[in-house]
């Protein structure tokens, strides 16, 4: 696996263009043997234009799971990735232009795939928005507002409006990360965020454990995706994920199994409540 130093290079703004990032993200999962574990399935992913979303999408084709996917207006070109990639695994795929800022786009979403598909059995809350700032004294109202809407009111609402169509045995997984729990210097917002999401996945998972459905997270420490050098100084990529304990990010396709696991009734019926840490090494 690829470890630092990485080179410096412009891979465009948040949440960056994965076509432009050197070394390409691995994110088939090369080592990846599936076993028809979601065959049948109706899969909802967000933000899988690129990152660990991709690689979740790519799984969840391989183990048989229909998936539905929505990308950001100008991440076009990841998102035409993605779904080619799909269909190279025989996925009937559906993707989705949405940007989750905006809270009125969010039942559409839902709207559209439950149209497509029926149902909607694992529902995937991936996208995100992060960007450092340094000084809390600079964190503006307008940033505040923007990650808080995407990253926790999006994840709320898409399920409000999902619920409508899942029943018993299906999965909700929500992407937490290492800073929800111990938070970092320069990601205020963010961090509150992820912290939001953990606290709301526990919670939900007790709301909705009597209809059957598992409510679980997957906090990941640093990975490898294009949203990490979007909002970096070229000196903070260089050393990219270098302080875990295995000195290296996790590429995406050494965390998107873990969302394969939470989506298979068979493999984790009595999990729900959970949040899943795939730290490199960090203990908190």
């Amino acid at each position: 696996m690829p470890k630092p130093t990485f080179p410096a290079k412009d891979v465009g703004r948040p949440p960056g263009k994965e076509y432009l990032l050197d070394p390409s993200p691995e994110h088939k999962g090369r080592f990846y043997r599936p076993a028809n574990k979601l065959e049948g399935k109706i899969a909802l992913i967000t933000g899988a234009d690129s990152g660990i979303g991709r690689s979740v999408a790519c799984l969840y084709a391989r183990e048989g799971a229909k998936v539905a996917f929505t990308y950001l207006p100008q991440e076009k070109k990841d998102a035409a990735t993605t779904k080619s990639e799909l269909k190279e695994f025989g996925c009937d795929c559906f993707p989705i232009e949405c940007d989750f800022s905006d809270p009125t786009k969010v039942e559409k979403v839902v709207e559209l795939v439950a149209h497509k598909f029926g149902k909607i059995d694992i529902l995937v809350n991936n996208a995100a928005y992060q960007v450092h700032v340094k000084d809390p004294l600079d964190l503006d109202l307008e940033q505040w507002d923007h990650t808080f809407k995407t990253n926790i009111y999006a994840p709320f609402l898409l399920i409000k409006a999902a619920l409508k169509h899942m029943g018993k045995g299906s999965s909700i997984i929500n992407t937490g990360s290492l800073v929800g729990e111990n938070g970092a210097p320069g990601l205020l917002d963010y961090s509150a965020t992820k912290g939001a999401v953990h606290a709301f996945t526990k919670s939900l998972a007790q709301s909705l454990v009597d209809k059957g459905i598992r409510v679980n997270a997957v906090a990941p420490g640093p990975v490898w995706t294009p949203l990490n050098p979007s909002e970096r100084q070229a000196g903070e990529v260089k050393h990219f994920g270098e302080s875990t304990p295995m000195g290296r990010p996790a590429q995406p396709e050494e965390i998107a199994p873990a969302y394969v696991y939470l989506a298979s009734q068979a493999d984790s019926g009595y999990v729900t409540g959970e949040v899943m840490h795939i730290f490199g090494g960090i203990t908190t």
